[in-house]
């Protein structure tokens, strides 16, 4: 009884967790496909064809089935899929090259994630205009509806969602039924619209429209946007309860796209079709059920909001992105943060994509280049695993659906100029600063003068004997003991700054998401010790209570400032991030009043 218990809270928490982004797209996606397409009988057959198959290629064996094969501990991503990748590789090119691709997927997941909530929000705020009395809105009333709706939702992450979040799930299976029940009653007035399974109609749809049918492509992937959330949110619910539960929204979605199909069978003149549909079923409860779709866009939008900040968090601890001031909120779960630059970002780039596309059917011109992109660029990386793996029957399948990703991808490059170059040139925002910071930091590491610890040791021993040592312990935070920084030589043999007890603490990121361990290695010699704390590039660690756990009483914390000056564009833009991002040590929530940072000049 307990074990079935469990299993359905892991369904309803599925539901309010990973499927709201997938979960929302019947409210826009058959709307922006026939925009412009007639609405023919074969038509609808043949969108819906490509609906389905759409979903169970790219979402259901994709990643319900391959990607969730591949998993570290657990977790699901594509920084996982290149933990994954990284050691069977034997070349350093092709290591760099991984990195690349999983850097560029972070970038266009950010890029493309802050369209979702505009899209979500402002479709649903447009099913309004049905309502009686509000058919005369104007689109600007709209926009600062949905504006004021992302300015809301934004402003209470600082709070954290944890005690809203236990009803996501509930809202999500109202939602999901609703969208079931909805389809039923359509399909019921034309029960052909059961054909689309066929995956003949959908051929031949292509076949018959050429070129025409090619770009529609572009717009029935938005069917799919949010799928990639089923494989990257496996981590906190388990493989298991996002399965079962794709299984229930898989048909929900099914049966409403069917059911829209069928509705605009019988109602050609229709055209924003979803809520075209509930009002003429049920005119009673179209006022509820309006409610109930902007409750799950905002449920879809926090999903992307909670996501980014993760994705931002591993970008963090796997040194691919600055140390961005993280704060935690809540006390039993150290996965619920808030990041405050990231969610004033991601609001100002919401707010100015409602203000510049004003309306959701032209926002869909721009919507689904960016995660079109990540899928074939996942997809790319689960085929070179199985392949490597010699596992070739499932390296055939991966590499056939990621042919079927490029064929989406390039059938979006058509969106490019019709609005489409926004979601690049908001991918390209994070991707420059990741770049910008992975390779400044390199050369910044190349260009400081470090000491061999051998002479290092030589040096403490003569200063440790003979200068007067200060009572308690120091620690000096490095990378590696191997190579003492400018910062810990200046400390003791320029200033001359001794202490009885010194103890060198060093933080190892892992490959693996999950585990933290700190201890003691051998020590170095009389009077130094160093302490090593590893840890899962996803874990959340509190390093103070961890060397209290060792024993540690530290009296004084001394850490490692660069001052950069540079001459060099490309650099200078690299300092200004160092220097408006918190330092490694607020990052690790040092206390404050035992700190002391020690500047290095560097010229780069």
């Amino acid at each position: 009884m307990n074990d079935k218990t469990n299993s359905v809270n892991g369904i309803i928490k599925a539901l309010g967790l990973v499927f709201g982004d997938i979960g929302t797209s019947p409210i826009y996606t058959m709307t922006v496909v026939f925009l412009f397409l007639p609405h023919t009988t074969d038509n609808i057959l043949g969108v819906l064809s490509l609906i389905i198959w759409t979903l169970i290629f790219l979402v259901t064996m994709k990643f319900a089935w391959l990607a969730m094969n591949l998993s570290i501990r657990g977790e699901g991503g594509n920084i996982v899929l290149k933990e994954i990748l990284q050691p069977l590789l034997k070349t350093k090119w092709s290591v760099r090259f991984v990195s690349i691709l999983a850097i560029v997927s972070v970038a266009l997941l950010i890029g493309d994630g802050v369209i979702t909530p505009a899209i979500s929000i402002m479709s649903a705020v447009e099913g309004s205009l049905l309502i009686p009395g509000l058919e005369g809105l104007s689109g600007t009333t709209l926009v600062l509806c949905s504006m004021f709706i992302a300015v809301m939702l934004f402003s209470v992450q600082r709070k954290g969602t944890e005690k809203v979040a236990g009803a996501f799930g509930p809202i999500m299976s109202l939602w999901f039924v609703a969208l079931a029940v909805s389809g039923l009653l359509s399909i019921a007035e034309a029960p052909q619209m059961l054909m689309a399974f066929n995956p003949y109609y959908a051929v031949n749809f292509l076949l018959t429209n050429g070129f025409a049918g090619y770009i529609v492509l572009s717009e029935v992937i938005l069917c799919a946007t949010g799928g990639e959330a089923l494989y990257a949110d496996m981590g906190h619910l388990g493989s298991k309860p996002i399965r079962q539960a794709w299984a229930g929204v898989f048909l929900a979605l099914i049966l409403n796209y069917i059911g829209q199909g069928a509705y605009l069978l019988n109602h050609p003149e229709a055209k924003n079709i979803l809520f075209e549909m509930i009002f003429d079923q049920a005119k009673t409860l179209y006022i509820p059920f309006l409610i109930l779709s902007i409750l799950a866009t905002i449920i879809a939008s926090q999903a992307m909001i909670s996501g980014t900040f993760s994705m931002v968090y591993q970008g963090i601890t796997t040194r691919l992105m600055p140390m961005f001031k993280v704060d935690y909120t809540s006390v039993e779960r150290k996965s619920q943060i808030y990041i405050s630059s990231v969610n004033w970002f991601l609001l100002i780039a919401v707010l100015f994509i409602m203000l510049e596309f004003k309306e959701s059917s032209r926002l869909a011109a721009a919507y689904g280049l960016a995660v079109t992109g990540t899928m074939f660029l996942t997809g790319i990386l689960m085929t070179w695993i199985f392949y490597l793996k010699k596992k070739k029957l499932l390296s055939f399948i991966a590499l056939f659906i990621t042919g079927v990703d490029l064929a989406y991808l390039t059938a979006t490059f058509y969106k490019i100029p019709h609005g489409g170059y926004w979601s690049l040139i908001l991918s390209t925002m994070p991707l420059a600063m990741i770049l910008f910071y992975t390779e400044g930091q390199k050369k910044l590491y190349r260009a400081m003068d470090f000491m061999p610890l051998e002479e290092f040791l030589h040096k403490f021993n003569k200063v440790y004997a003979t200068t007067e040592r200060l009572k308690g312990t120091a620690l000096f935070l490095i990378k590696d003991i191997q190579d003492m920084p400018f910062y810990v030589t200046q400390t003791m043999f320029f200033h001359g700054i001794m202490y009885e007890d010194t103890v060198f603490v060093s933080i190892i990121k892992r490959d693996d998401p999950f585990g933290i361990t700190g201890f003691f290695k051998e020590n170095l010699t009389r009077g130094l010790r160093v302490f090593e704390i590893q840890m899962g590039y996803m874990e959340m660690i509190d390093v103070e209570d961890i060397l209290k756990e060792a024993g540690i009483e530290e009296r004084v914390v001394f850490y490692g400032l660069e001052d950069i000056a540079s001459r060099n564009i490309v650099w200078k833009i690299f300092a200004l991030i160092k220097r408006i991002t918190p330092p490694f040590i607020q990052f690790y929530k040092f206390p404050s009043r035992k700190l002391h940072g020690v500047f290095t000049k560097v010229i780069l």
